[in-house]
């Protein structure tokens, strides 16, 4: 038989509980009228923008500064799509990302490339609309709003900031490279199945949900990352066009090289050539047509201009003619896997040895061929196909493989 001071005990114990839970009950009950009364949800973001850099440590806070002040009437975020920069990039911009919650870094190890960064960024937001601007604030951020006024009222899959309208200008870009850009807008014109002003443009501004249907069949590849978008898609696209003035790099120096160049070959004959053929063993053929070319110039110039025997001047004309098809394929057809340093060294001695090894192929199936009665110029075309394939097969596992060290 329980005593009258534990009953009490358990009483005040029973008490105490049906009294916090109460208190539970109630306090939610006023949270849920509070969110029905009063809470809002956030606000959309309604533009990203979507900045890819390398080696851009220098503007990334006056590049900042410069879009606060354009878009104070938007509800924006910014990602930056860093390629592992050696300055600091990405850092930079996590520094700022602490105090400011529209900033965002990407960071990218082991690959590079503006037109793939472009890509992952894009698809790395949920707002609606995404802009491309490059990191030097050449690309004249206060255009965005009125790009993004217009995209919205007239129902556009993208609208581009072009060098090349009236109003329009490129500043004071190098004259060489104003030619090199327009050059470049006349050869997209191949591949690109609508008339722009500014194809080279890397400033504009794109429906998100437009973008995303199109992104599975990008190639990624190069630079210009609008030229593979017009390339590219199947459905037809409704395009507008705002002019602006190109202004002069803030900080740091220009990305341009050859390298970019040879990307944007690559991406040309990606777009033409892709469905039918490899573009990797397409380039790896064409540098292999200008080595035959150089082969046949220098057996003609030691064998019918000097007393050097056919068989010297045929190998003599063979190592230049593969020492030029391994600096080609080093620069254009492998730029991802370019070797440096020593690798070129060893990658030579490998090329040498893939091709050598490719012509005793090349040399036995064309005989075999003629000797079976094959027309002459069907054996060696086929000779050479076959060699070809070796070259590429071989050259791709074994002198262009990929080595961490060169990430």
């Amino acid at each position: 038989m329980d005593t009258p001071l534990k009953v009490s005990r358990i009483e005040r114990a029973e008490q105490l509980l049906a009294q916090r839970l109460q208190h539970r009950r109630s306090s939610g009950a006023s949270n849920a009228v509070a969110d029905e009364a009063g809470a809002t949800p956030e606000t959309p973001i309604e533009l990203a923008v979507v900045i890819p850099t390398y080696n851009e440590r220098g503007n990334i806070r006056p590049m900042l500064s410069a879009l606060a002040k354009a878009l104070t009437d938007i509800e924006w975020e910014v990602i930056f799509v860093d390629d592992h920069s050696a300055d600091g990039t990405a850092d930079a911009v996590r520094e700022a990302a602490q105090t400011n919650r529209r900033v965002r870094v990407l960071e990218r190890i082991g690959r590079r490339g503006l037109a793939s960064a472009c890509i992952e960024g894009m698809l790395a937001t949920a707002a609606p609309y995404v802009a491309i601007l490059d990191a030097d604030l050449q690309h004249d951020e206060r255009l965005l709003p009125r790009m993004l006024e217009r995209i919205k009222a007239e129902k556009l899959d993208i609208v581009i900031a072009s060098r090349a309208l009236r109003d329009g200008n490129a500043g004071e870009f190098p004259k060489h490279r104003i030619r090199l850009s327009l050059l470049g807008t006349r050869i997209s014109r191949f591949v690109c199945r609508y008339e722009v002003t500014d194809a080279m443009s890397g400033f504009f501004l794109v429906d998100a949900a437009f973008f995303r249907r199109a992104a599975p069949r990008l190639s990624g590849t190069g630079f210009k990352i609008l030229v593979d978008l017009l390339a590219t898609s199947r459905e037809p696209i409704r395009i507008g066009e705002e002019p602006y003035e190109f202004r002069k790099r803030h900080w740091g120096e220009s990305k341009l090289d050859t390298r970019v160049e040879a990307e944007y070959l690559y991406l040309l004959l990606d777009k033409t050539l892709g469905r039918v053929l490899p573009t990797r063993f397409a380039l790896f053929a064409l540098v292999g047509s200008i080595g035959l070319i150089f082969h046949l110039g220098i057996l003609t110039l030691l064998y019918h201009r000097t007393k050097i025997g056919f068989v010297e001047s045929q190998a003599t004309a063979t190592f230049f003619a593969m020492t030029l098809n391994f600096l080609l394929n080093n620069v254009l057809t492998f730029r991802d896997k370019r070797l440096r340093g020593w690798h070129v060294l060893t990658g030579l001695l490998t090329f040498y040895a893939a091709c050598a090894a490719g012509a005793l192929i090349n040399l036995s199936v064309a005989d075999s061929l003629f000797r079976s009665h094959v027309v002459w110029w069907f054996a060696a075309i086929c000779g050479v196909a076959v060699s070809s394939v070796w070259n590429y097969g071989v050259n791709t596992v074994f002198t262009w493989r990929r080595e961490k060290e060169q990430s």
